[in-house]
Formats: structure tokens, sequence, C-alpha cells
């Protein structure tokens, strides 16, 4: 009881030593004339509303009227309604190059963007996402390029912006140049399965015939040169042409080395055929093709050896290097990719190159590329008539691989099915799992999956072949 009542009475003495003191600095401040020791006006209780506080000399003074009126001015309803000046879009842009467009000759130069295109992009990027989430087109690839699209286009949340942005970050740390593009090889190499192109080796000529599409898109272009308003270069040519392979990183690759300025669109582009491989081929394939050639079954492949195997990757890299050596950054990742696969060795290499860089650097490109969905950049002439082209030449490599496996039919003993010739572009698996699934819609025990993988694998290889005759024929 003792010890309770003395601690009671400590408690007291604390309370009261503390309310002391502070009516004592309470005094103190009401007596003091609010001056420091150097003649500055300090804050005290007497002339807080006077007083500057030492570093905030120039923060402007908010009224109500100005605090709503900036809070209204910062919504994105009021930016969608008023249109952006052309200085406004050169601050607030995701490139360098927008900002430098008083400066050079820019395809933005001078550009204002209304309000309503930055819905019309936002609009686009929900579209995106809903294709991706909801329908099942490639969602790996549209729902991070949806959300990049819906992100870049929020006016005043500044993800877009240089240099600070995380969007163009991003972009520039990877899109804009060649390191993505290798990564993804590296991890397409360690996912793919060259099996079915040894064990059939004349696939090789459906993705041959399917590069058709990349070579017709550069005479498409002269024509496209016709139109008012649109004016491309050859090497703008090559690098849009590119597009008909299908295959995202060798087109960023390209247009890197050959055409810089239009590497946003032509990415955007790419990357866009790529996921709506199962919208845009099943046309082309049923229209040039008879049921009968689609209900053709296929033997099964022969079993390829573990040697045959670990040779190919290497053999296709010497081969490059011999031949054609501004391909092989592309093919070099590609071997890289299969051979430690393929060696069995090292399998924590793979396995992380197959999984965790693959899903890292897939995000971070998907990213990237929605980020360059911006009305400037989209919705403009030269930008559509690259979309237009793309999807010209994404059709013609579909159709080049179909009429090469029924001509090749002529010949052969042993009938191909021409739907694998659709397969013949990059877009890998994805074309390979169109034409097995097109071939089940008629004929449900017709397996075409591992036939159509050879025909989808000589077509990586052959963009990318198709990608250093142009560098090598016009990059500097």
């Amino acid at each position: 009881m003792e010890m309770a009542l003395n601690k009671t009475q400590n408690t007291k003495r604390i309370f009261l030593i503390t309310a002391i003191i502070a009516v004592v600095f309470a005094l103190l401040s009401f007596g003091s004339y609010g001056f420091a020791d150097n003649g500055k006006e300090v804050a005290s209780i007497k002339n807080m509303n006077t007083a500057v506080i030492e570093g905030s000399e120039n923060v402007p003074h908010v009224s109500v009227s100005s605090f709503f009126s900036n809070i209204w001015k910062n919504t994105g309803i009021y930016k969608m309604i008023h249109k952006e000046t052309a200085e406004e879009l050169a601050q607030n842009a995701a490139e360098e190059i927008v900002l430098e467009s008083a400066k050079t000759e820019n395809p933005f130069e001078n550009i204002s963007v209304p309000g309503w295109q930055k819905l019309v992009m936002l609009a686009i990027g929900f579209i995106i996402v809903y294709l991706g989430a909801a329908k099942g087109f490639e969602p790996l690839l549209l729902i991070p390029i949806g959300f990049g699209t819906i992100l870049v286009n929020i006016p005043g949340a500044g993800m877009g912006n240089a240099p600070d942005g995380m969007l163009h970050i991003i972009y520039s740390a990877g899109v804009a140049n060649e390191f993505f593009p290798m990564l993804i090889f590296m991890g397409i190499g360690a996912m793919t399965d060259f099996g079915p192109l040894i064990a059939n080796p004349k696939m090789a000529l459906l993705g041959g015939a399917a590069q058709l599409g990349v070579f017709a898109t550069l005479f498409g272009v002269a024509l496209m040169n016709l139109i008012p308003g649109i004016d491309c270069t050859m090497l703008q040519a090559c690098a849009i042409a590119i597009i008909g392979g299908a295959d995202g990183p060798t087109s960023i690759y390209v247009s890197g080395k050959l055409a810089p300025e239009m590497m946003a669109v032509i990415a955007v582009a790419a990357y866009s055929y790529m996921a709506l491989v199962p919208m845009i081929q099943p046309p082309i394939m049923k229209l040039l093709t008879t049921k009968k050639e689609r209900l053709i079954r296929m033997k099964q492949l022969r079993d390829v050896s573990r040697a045959e195997r670990i040779l190919f990757p290497m053999l296709l890299l010497v081969v490059t290097i011999l031949f054609l050596p501004p391909a092989a950054p592309l093919i070099g990742m590609l071997a890289f990719g299969n051979f430690i696969k393929e060696i069995g060795c090292v399998e924590r290499l793979s396995k992380t190159v197959q999984n965790e860089m693959m899903n890292i650097v897939s995000i971070l490109l998907s990213l990237g590329v929605g980020s360059q969905m911006t009305p400037e950049k989209i919705m403009n002439p030269n930008s559509f008539a690259i979309i237009v082209l793309g999807l010209f030449a994404f059709a013609i490599a579909t159709a080049g691989g179909v009429l090469m496996a029924k001509f090749m039919n002529l010949f052969l003993k042993e009938k191909i099915n021409p739907l694998i010739g659709s397969a013949g572009v990059s877009a890998v698996p994805m074309a390979a799992r169109v034409s097995n699934k097109v071939g089940q819609e008629y004929d449900p025990m017709n397996f075409l999956l591992m036939h159509a993988m050879g025909p989808n694998v000589s077509g990586v290889i052959g963009t990318a072949i198709a990608a250093g005759v142009f560098i090598a024929t016009y990059a500097k």
C-alpha cells in the first residue's frame, strides 16, 4: 500500500513540474516581440498571421478560391475538355524526340492534342485489357500493353513524362534500345523445341515462304507514298516491313537500327498483331484452303536425338556468323537460350531464363510498348499508314505460308495440311496453336500442333535473317 502511495505522489510531482515548465514557456512567448537575434520576425502566438517562416518566402499565398480553381484545373475532366498546347505537349510527352520538335523535323512538330483524343486512347487501352482478360487473346501481352496505354494517357498523371516518369524510364531503359529484345530472344530460345523442325526439315520452306509478307510490304510502302501526307524512306519501309513477321522483338530491333523515329508505332503495331493472331489468321486460312485440305492428317514425327538437339543451335550460330553477322545478335541470343535448355547441365539457368527473367522482361517490354500509345504518335497519317501496312504484311505472310504448303503438296506423296503453313510467321507458339485449333474445328482428332511448330520456329529464324539482310544493306 505504501509503495502504491509513493508511486502516485511521484506521478503528481512529475505532472506539476511539466505544467510549470509549459506555463513559463507560454509566458515567454506572449511577452516576446516576435523577432530573433538577427532581427528577422519569427512566428509566435502574437504574430502567427504575419510572420514568415524561413525557407517559405517564395511559397505563393493560396486563397480558398484559387485552391479550388487549381484543384479543378488539375482534374482529368478539365484536361480532357481543354486542348493542350504544343508547349504543354512537349513538356508532358514521353520521349525526348517530342521535346526537340521545335528544333528538328519531327512528325509531331507543332501538334496539339485535344482532350477527346486522350479519351479515345484511354478507351482503346480499356478495350485492349478487355480483349486480353475477358476474351483470352494473349493476356500475357495484351493486359500489360493495355494498362501501359491507360496509364500513359491519364491527363496530369505524368507516368510517361521525360525524364522521371516510370513508363518513360522503362521505355528508355530497354525498349528504345536492343536490351529487352535480346533478352526476349534468349527466353524464346530457352522455351523453344526445335525438334519438329529437325525431324521434318522441309518445314523450313513454310517459314521462309511466310517472309513473303516482309518483302511484299516494301512495295506497299512505295504505293503508300503516293497518298498525300504520307512520306516514308527506304529505311522506314524496311522497319515497317518486319511487322509482317509478327515478331515484336525483331521489329523493335530493326526500327532501332534503321528508323528510331518510328519505333513507337512499329512496336505497338507488331505486338498488337502478335496478340491478335487468333482473330486475324483463321479467316485467311479458311479462305485459301478447301475442307478436304483442312482434313489432311499428318504422320507422327520421328524422335529427335539429344545430340541433334544440342548441335542444332550451335550449327545455326556458326552459319549466321559465316554468312550474315548482322543477324548474329538475334540468332545468337536464340541459340544461347536453346543451348542451355538442351545441354542439361545448367538447368537452373535454363529455368530462370524461361520463367523469372522471361516473365519480368515481358511485363516491362509490354508496359513500355503500351506507353507509346499516345495520341500524337498514333493519331496521325504516318502512323495509320504503318498500322495498315503492318496488317497487310501480316496477312501476306500468313497467305504465303499456306500457299507454299499447297504448292509443296503438288510434289509430295505424304501431303502437308496447308493450315500449318500459317504458322510460318514467328509468333511462337501462338500461330502454331491457331493452326491446331482451326484444324480441330473440322476434325477434333487431328492434332497439328507439333507439326505446326516446325514452320513456327523456322519463322522466328527467317524473320531474324530478314532483319539481318535489311541491316546489312542499309545500316550505317
